[in-house]
């Protein structure tokens, strides 16, 4: 009789035994794979979330990893805030002289080129402007360019595409400046559609609420990236609201902005009211990259952050240290699992021994009775190890919905992480090795004394 077909006629005859042996190795297994099927979700989340067009982010001196998770990811709490005219550093001195003359402020700022703008030329700098909320949803005041510029995608060639409406406008005609666009995410979870209002609150979710709203006019196609969870407004509108005009310093020389002509009514903020968080910047030349950060990191007023750099270093130092602690004590719960095979396997055969003894009466030699022994264990790693694998894979599958709205990552059933191939051999070799001590119990069987017992 095939020594295979014994083994599993054995295990279906234990089936209690062999189920409860075979569930704890399936369910360490299934840990183990969920453990490191997260760890690829996170690292791809991060990594491709982190590559978004713009190769420096530039914002207050402090951490740069708290600049690029809140300005990157939305994340965090802005460390300060920039002067505007930090921001008019990346442009020539035709568009600070517009500037000028749009907003108000001191003219000799249009009469020489930022300091940055030759790394900038044939890129682009976008401001973004944070501190306020929408529900659980960071309130981002930005320009046009950030829909109009900035690419996504794993190519970082897709443009962003409203799935309803439109971006708001970069000059105001009538309440314009009050114009919001909605991450699909945002539009999803608050139920909020084109041509409704949403109202801001100041500081954090639980702030008080500003008194102006702004009107939705767009809502985004889903991108996958942070910017599906974030509230996009008009940097002029957000200047306008309450609390968030900088005080003019003292003896600061401010020239009035002259008149718009497009009967907004609104008095925009003077250059030295304004403020930005950071600033997303893209190098004409991406050689120019490394120069300018040293530039702008040694100007003593602001630090430049290369976010793919820094997602990296928090992978390395923070995310992927917790992660491989996590993967060594799933790992150890499938040691504890084969230690159950090895304990199930050789308390059975006190019930088998007379079994074995007449096997070996009927001519089975020491070495077939071994093998049958090592076989169970062989099929309670297989079993075990497959449906640990299929059960934690239709578990991800089954959450892909809400991996994908946090995380922006798709995961489908056959997902598979980079190491996962190794955990199958992994695990059919430790009960191989678990089954070793009741595979010599059962070699060294005496024929006789089992027989007469």
């Amino acid at each position: 009789m095939n020594l295979l077909f014994i083994a599993w006629r054995n295990f279906r005859y234990r089936a209690l035994s062999s189920f409860l042996t075979t569930l704890s190795l399936t369910l360490g297994v299934g840990l183990v794979v969920m453990v490191m099927a997260i760890y690829g979700i996170i690292s791809e989340a991060f990594v491709r979330n982190a590559s978004v067009g713009y190769n420096l982010v530039v914002g207050p001196r402090g951490s740069a990893l708290q600049l690029t998770l809140n300005s990157v990811y939305y994340l965090s709490q802005p460390i300060e805030n920039l002067p505007f005219t930090e921001y008019m550093e990346f442009f020539p001195k035709e568009e600070r002289a517009a500037m000028v003359k749009q907003f108000g402020g001191d003219p000799a700022l249009g009469e020489r080129d930022g300091e940055y703008a030759g790394f900038v030329a044939g890129g682009y700098a976008i401001p973004l402007a944070l501190g306020d909320y929408f529900g659980e949803f960071r309130a981002v005041g930005t320009t046009t360019d950030f829909f109009e510029k900035l690419r996504h995608g794993p190519d970082v060639d897709q443009p962003f595409e409203f799935r309803e409406g439109r971006a708001f406008e970069s000059f105001s005609t009538e309440n314009s400046y009050f114009e919001a666009v909605l991450g699909s995410r945002v539009a999803a979870q608050m139920g909020i559609e084109v041509g409704d209002m949403m109202n801001p609150t100041h500081g954090d979710p639980e702030g008080k609420g500003h008194g102006q709203g702004f009107r939705v006019v767009g809502i985004m196609a889903p991108t996958g990236t942070p910017n599906d969870r974030a509230v996009f407004v008009n940097l002029e509108g957000f200047y306008l609201l309450e609390g968030h005009a900088k005080p003019i310093p003292e003896g600061a020389i401010v020239v009035p902005p002259e008149d718009d002509g497009n009967g907004s009514g609104e008095k925009l903020l003077t250059i030295p009211e304004r403020e930005v968080t950071s600033i997303l910047v893209r190098n004409g030349n991406l050689m120019f990259a490394p120069g300018m950060q040293n530039r702008v990191n040694e100007s003593g007023r602001a630090q430049a952050a290369a976010p793919i750099g820094e997602i990296n270093k928090l992978m390395s130092l923070i995310v992927g240290p917790l992660m491989k602690a996590l993967l060594a004590i799933t790992l150890i719960t499938c040691i504890v699992a084969a230690v159950g095979v090895l304990v199930a396997i050789y308390n059975s055969m006190n019930d088998r021994k007379r079994d074995i003894a007449v096997m070996r009466a009927l001519g089975a030699r020491r070495g077939s009775v071994t093998m049958v022994i090592l076989f169970e264990s062989l099929i309670i790693a297989v079993v075990g190890g497959v449906a640990g694998w299929v059960l934690a894979h239709v578990a991800i599958f089954g959450a892909g919905t809400f991996i994908e709205q946090q995380t922006g990552v798709q995961v489908g059933l056959l997902s598979v992480s980079e190491f996962e191939w190794l955990l199958l051999p992994f695990v059919i070799a430790l009960s191989l090795v678990a089954g070793v001590v009741p595979a010599w119990a059962a070699y060294r069987t005496d024929v006789g004394t089992n027989l007469a017992a």
